[in-house]
């Protein structure tokens, strides 16, 4: 290159830095602008989160739409939307509506018209029903299964019991006092889902908590997998079905001692067919030991001729001296 006003670029101008480990501001903002986007927005039909608001296995949270329209068949979903990456946004985690499970949350009570979980440019407003506190990003939040309502970690973990502590507000008739209805659905531990886990340690137990309940034949939402029931029935009938097939040859008449083995007159001892009438029985007694003095004889025969194939000298007696003498005799008074 030359003579044509260009230049040709050095290495420490192309490279302004030097790969480095980021630091721990950055991995924290990172997080931070992940957590904003999946408070706000559907990882599947990428728009803005609204209710009702579903979530699977792992925590993430998803528009209860935008998963009936994944489960539909081929051709039935949202336009220009993949379904083949919605499979690799869920990984195999949902194959039905009991993979899932509706994440209650109480909307964030305003002055005026605005009222609800409505969606906006940072997503729909949420709050802790115990601590009226703000639950979305930066702010680790759990829901319980299976009854689905959203709560602060902490408060939580600091409430004693294992009785879900939702209390919902019913008006029954116009200009009445309302009825509070507490949910005191039961739930244990292992069923509080931390909302978007960031840590290692949480989305490795809720991997175990997964594998656990698929093998108890169940789904996220506690209850039974398709085709579950079918697979623990036959492997419960498997034991008690071998014991049948154990005894059922016990229960085959038996012959008597004398039926069993008949003796020839060659003295051998040939197994009985069965045959109950006693001519044709020792007929057929001559019959096969006849047969089994010619295979023997058959054998014998074979076996001779196959050492006759592969012996070395086949009857003829060997001949002293190397390959050149053999075959020439060579007089006495010669001489060498």
């Amino acid at each position: 290159m030359g003579n044509d006003g260009g230049s040709i670029p050095k290495r420490r101008e192309l490279v302004k830095e030097a790969a480095r480990t980021p630091t721990t501001t950055e991995i924290k903002a990172t997080q931070q602008e992940q957590q904003v986007y999946h408070w706000s927005t559907c990882p599947l039909s990428h728009q803005p989160m609204k209710e009702p608001v579903v979530s699977d296995s792992s925590g993430k949270l998803y528009n209860k739409d935008a998963i009936l329209e994944f489960l539909l068949p081929a051709g039935d979903g949202t336009p220009g939307v993949s379904k083949s990456d919605n499979e690799e946004v869920l990984e195999g985690r949902v194959r039905s509506l009991r993979d899932v499970v509706e994440v209650k949350f109480q909307p964030e009570e305003r002055d005026g018209a605005e009222k609800g979980g409505k969606a906006s440019a940072k997503g729909p407003k949420w709050v802790c029903p115990i601590t009226n506190k703000a639950l979305g990003p930066g702010v680790k939040a759990v829901y319980l299964v299976p009854c689905g309502h959203a709560f602060l970690e902490s408060a939580v973990r600091e409430v004693s019991g294992d009785n879900c502590l939702q209390v919902s507000t019913s008006f029954p008739a116009i200009d009445s006092s309302p009825n509070t209805i507490q949910c005191s659905e039961p739930y244990t531990t292992d069923n509080v889902i931390p909302i978007l886990p960031s840590s290692c340690a949480e989305q490795e137990r809720l991997v175990s908590r997964a594998q656990t309940l698929k093998d108890q034949g169940l789904t996220h939402s506690l209850k039974k997998a398709p085709g579950s029931g079918k697979k623990r029935k036959k492997n419960a009938d498997a034991p008690t079905e071998a014991p049948n097939s154990a005894n059922e040859p016990s229960k085959i008449p038996q012959a008597p001692n004398s039926a069993k083995t008949s003796t020839p007159a060659s003295g051998t001892s040939t197994p009985s067919s069965g045959i109950k009438h006693a001519g044709t029985a020792s007929l057929t007694t001559k019959v096969l030991a006849e047969q089994q003095e010619k295979n023997k004889r058959r054998k014998l025969a074979e076996n001779s001729n196959l050492k006759s194939l592969f012996s070395s000298d086949n009857g003829v007696p060997k001949k002293d001296g190397d390959f050149m003498t053999r075959g020439f005799s060579i007089p006495a008074g010669a001489k060498r």
